[in-house]
């Protein structure tokens, strides 16, 4: 080997032996500096300051633990059935009409609720399915009552159709709007407007509080409180907008859109149970209310609920004619209530149709729209929307809206 070779060699084994006592060194220095920053840490971590920390430490936990709590999505249980089998079982028919009761028996299928039809024009009950539940205690109207609400504020001049209420910010919505999506922060704003007094006023003029029918054996009255229920279940607001603390029947609520749909008549209903009473059947009017004027201004919003708003899952299943209705959706003690009060406004007539239902998750006010839309095709597929002739006395089914 050269000599040139040999002092290359011997310098990269220099530089290799350089290197690695480098790494020692600088190793050295950094454990040296890690042990000193450790024994400064030891020396000034007094037991104050180590009581700081930990206390420190507790409540970043807390707010960590309280940050999950915010996100956790709140689920509520539900200890009743949606669906039921012989639900008929009792009912009394001979005196209903049958293409209407046929019709509601094979909307409502197996779900636990009750369907009632009403001749608008003179309280005559045309079908009553699951009689016991129609003719119990009722149960809370949810966002039902909001059409009480409506008609006792335009009424007292508070507002009209058009009217725009602040919800919040710049948020505003008006009484259609607010009856076509339901709104819940409208009719709270109604109903502290209104007050007690005149909110409880109107609704008994609209039957609530009070037996619906006439002479309707096992027909039961209800609840409507005799003071505002307490600020801690939301006072008059909450009433007016979900109907907490009040009680209300199917038949309560079909009467009084009864009332609207015939401009302001609220007549007793009636179930006749034989054919001799239907024969002989004659209307009975309770009162007369002052509403005429106040129709048009809910009717859009009735109207836009099924178009576009919390009813519109009834035009799945029928669109052929104009309904109107107002759907509700609320819950207690495990059950939820689901609730559609509607009325078709054909060129023969009209008929009310109240769909209830009551149970768990599958239960609410959208799908008794969809039930009363199925209701209503069954109805025009027989063609009770028709006009027909008049046929023998044994065999006459009178169109919606005839005279009896």
């Amino acid at each position: 080997m050269s000599f040139g070779k040999r002092s290359a060699l011997i310098a990269v084994i220099i530089g290799f032996f350089f290197v690695v006592a480098s790494g020692i060194g600088l190793a050295a220095t950094v454990s040296t500096h890690s042990t000193r920053k450790k024994s400064q840490q030891k020396i000034s971590e007094t037991p104050h300051a180590r009581k700081r920390m930990h206390t420190l430490a507790r409540s970043r936990g807390r707010v960590r633990t309280a940050g999950l709590h915010r996100r956790r999505r709140y689920f509520e249980r539900f200890t009743a059935s949606s669906f039921a089998e012989d639900i008929t079982q009792g009912d009394v028919t001979a005196g209903e009409d049958a293409i209407v009761r046929q019709a509601a028996i094979d909307a409502l299928g197996n779900m636990n609720g009750t369907v009632v039809a009403i001749e608008p024009t003179s309280g005559r009950v045309l079908a009553m399915v699951n009689q016991k539940l129609a003719l119990s205690s009722g149960a809370q109207p949810c966002s039902t009552i909001k059409l009480s609400v409506a008609l006792a504020a335009l009424s007292e001049g508070i507002v009209t159709k058009e009217t725009e209420v602040r919800l919040g910010g710049r948020y505003h919505m008006n009484l259609t709007n607010a009856l076509a999506h339901s709104n819940n922060q409208y009719f709270e704003a109604l109903g502290r407007e209104l007050g007690f007094e005149r909110v409880a006023y109107y609704a008994h003029q609209y039957g609530l509080g009070e037996l619906a029918g006439f002479n309707i054996p096992g027909e039961q009255l209800g609840a409507y409180p005799e003071e505002e229920i307490s600020t801690k279940l939301g006072g008059v607001g909450k009433m007016c907008s979900f109907g907490e603390g009040v009680s209300m029947t199917p038949l309560q609520l079909g009467a009084m859109v009864a009332a609207i749909a015939n401009g302001g008549t609220l007549y007793y209903l009636q179930h006749p149970t034989t054919p001799e009473e239907v024969a002989n059947f004659e209307p009975r009017v309770k009162r007369h209310l002052d509403i005429a004027p106040l129709i048009p201004e809910i009717s859009d919003g009735m109207a836009g609920a099924v178009s576009y708003g919390t009813a519109r899952s009834l035009r799945v299943n029928f669109n052929e004619e104009e309904i109107l209705g107002k759907t509700g959706t609320c819950s207690h003690a495990g059950t939820r209530f689901g609730w559609f009060a509607s009325y078709a406004n054909t060129d023969v007539g009209r008929v009310v149709v109240v769909v209830f239902l009551e149970g768990g998750r599958p239960t609410f006010g959208p799908k008794a729209a969809e039930i009363s839309g199925v209701l209503y095709r069954n109805l025009y597929d027989h063609s009770f929307f028709a006009a027909r002739p008049t046929l023998p006395a044994a065999t006459v089914i009178k169109p919606i809206g005839a005279s009896n």
